[in-house]
C-alpha cells in the first residue's frame, strides 16, 4: 500500500490528525519541517507542516514526494472565498489550481507556468470525488445541527477552480479585482497551486481541500483566526476521517 501525504500550511489545520495517529508513529526533522510517518485512521501517512506560501507549500511537497515515497498528496486548510456563491463557512474541493501572481508576460501567457505549457494544473478526478462526497456527508450532518440551533447556518459544498498566491488577499480592492480577472475562482489562498505544479511534475496524484474562512475583504483577518482557532481542525478531520477509516483514499 502506498503512503498518503496529507499537508497544511498552519498547525491548527493538522492538529487532530496529529492527535489522531496510532502509537508508534516516527517524527523526521528535514529542511526545518516535522514530519510525522505513521498510520492515520487504517491508512499509512505522512503528515507535515508546509508553512505558508508558495516555495513552502512546494518544498514541502517535493520532500514528501522524494523522502518518504507519498503516492498521494492532499492539501487542507482555510481560504478566502471569492465567487458570489461562495459563504464563510462553506466547503470547497479543487478540480483545478492555478496561480494568480504568475505573470512572465511577454515571454508566456498571462499565470501559464514557464515551460510547462498550462496555466491550471487538474486534480485527480477519483482522490477530488472522494473528498467531495465526505465533505458533503459532513455539511449534511451540520446542517441537522443548525436545525437543533447551532449557531453557524449549514455550509454548502462546492468543486471547481481555486486560485493560488503569496499574498494574503484581505482587502475589499484587491479582492475585488481578483473575482474580475478571475470570475471562475472560488477562493484565494496561498498553497494550493505550488503543490499542484510539484505534484503535476512528479506524476504524482492530488487533491486540495479547503474551509472558506473569510471572504478575501478588510475583515479577514479577524474572520480567518477565528476560523483557524475554532474551526479548521473540525472540518479537516471530520471530512477525512471516513475516507481514512474506508480506505477511499488509498491507491492499493
Amino acid at each position: 500500500m502506498g503512503r498518503l501525504a496529507i499537508l497544511g500550511a498552519l498547525h491548527e489545520e493538522i492538529a487532530d490528525l496529529l492527535a489522531a495517529m496510532e502509537p508508534g508513529a516516527t517524527v523526521h526533522r528535514i529542511a526545518m519541517r516535522d514530519f510525522h510517518v505513521g498510520v492515520l485512521w487504517g491508512t499509512p501517512c505522512v503528515i507535515a507542516l508546509s508553512r505558508i506560501g508558495k516555495v513552502a507549500a512546494a518544498a514541502t511537497a517535493s520532500i514528501v514526494i522524494q523522502e518518504f515515497k507519498a503516492t498521494r498528496v492532499v492539501f487542507t486548510g482555510l481560504a478566502g472565498g471569492l465567487h458570489a456563491d461562495v459563504a464563510v463557512g462553506d466547503v470547497v474541493v479543487a478540480s483545478s489550481l492555478m496561480q494568480h501572481d504568475m505573470d512572465a508576460r511577454p515571454l508566456f501567457g498571462q499565470y501559464e507556468i514557464p515551460l510547462l505549457g498550462c496555466a491550471r494544473f487538474g486534480t485527480d478526478p477519483a482522490l477530488s470525488a472522494s473528498l467531495r462526497e465526505s465533505a458533503e456527508a459532513f455539511v449534511r450532518a451540520h446542517a441537522a445541527a443548525a436545525e437543533r440551533g447551532a449557531a453557524r447556518p449549514a455550509p454548502k459544498v462546492h468543486c471547481g477552480l481555486i486560485a493560488t498566491g503569496d499574498v494574503f488577499v484581505n482587502d475589499n480592492d484587491e479582492a475585488g479585482r481578483l473575482r474580475h480577472r478571475l470570475p471562475q475562482a472560488l477562493c484565494v489562498e496561498m498553497e494550493g497551486g505550488a503543490m499542484a505544479q510539484v505534484c503535476h511534475e512528479f506524476g504524482i496524484p492530488y487533491a486540495v481541500l479547503r474551509v472558506v474562512s473569510d471572504r478575501a475583504d478588510h475583515t479577514a483577518k479577524a474572520d480567518f483566526t477565528d476560523f483557524l482557532v475554532n474551526v479548521a481542525r473540525v472540518y479537516t478531520a471530520g471530512i477525512l476521517a471516513p475516507l481514512l477509516r474506508s480506505g477511499a483514499l488509498s491507491d492499493a
